[in-house]
């Protein structure tokens, strides 16, 4: 997993050996740092993502949302960033996430709401592919990924902090006054 997150990391890696990445946060195309690639409060205290970075969803987010427009020189200009950010932080205060939602949410202008983890779960999309699941009235991420031939199955419910642990502990070997004696130590629970 480490690997594979490290070669996650190889734009990254280049902007910076590139110069086009500092260290600091927030200051960069892709940590919040653009004005057009972040989240923003809306007027309810609720919150919405844009991710337009190429010229043509910028473009539609502008549009639609009634931002003031910036030449593609100074859309990129780092220097402009923090005040065309405080702009837009501005501008989607003005909305409700939901009438910001209306808004954009079937268009070009890479834009989302962002849910809690309940609502997530009751999202349209996320009900539509059937990414999550309930077991026993715990809801919980369906098993992925699904194949047609071989469909994945959930083959219990979740289990309770230490619902298990005997179990285990005598798979790993040992007996049970082995046991007995890490439960009175307080140990396992």
């Amino acid at each position: 997993m480490i690997d594979g997150s490290a070669l996650l990391m190889t734009m990254i890696h280049q902007l910076r050996a590139m110069g086009e990445w500092t260290d600091e946060r927030g200051a960069n195309l892709l940590d919040g740092g653009a004005p057009f690639y972040r989240a923003y409060e809306t007027a309810d205290g609720e919150h919405v993502s844009v991710g337009a970075i190429e010229p043509a969803f910028y473009a539609e987010l502008v549009r639609l949302a009634g931002a003031e427009p910036l030449s593609e020189q100074d859309r990129l200009d780092k220097a402009s960033w923090p005040q065309t950010r405080e702009r837009m932080a501005a501008l989607f205060r003005t909305k409700t996430r939901a009438q910001w939602c209306e808004l954009l949410e079937h268009s070009d202008a890479c834009f989302a709401p962002v849910l809690s983890m309940p609502e997530a779960m009751d999202h349209p999309h996320m009900v539509h592919r059937g990414t999550f699941t309930a077991v026993d009235g715990v809801p919980q991420p369906a098993p992925a990924p699904r194949f047609s031939r071989t469909p994945p199955q959930i083959s219990r419910p979740p289990a309770a902090p230490g619902e298990h642990t005997d179990e285990v502990l005598a798979d790993w070997g040992l007996e049970a006054t082995q046991i007995a004696r890490l439960r009175d130590a307080g140990a396992i629970v």
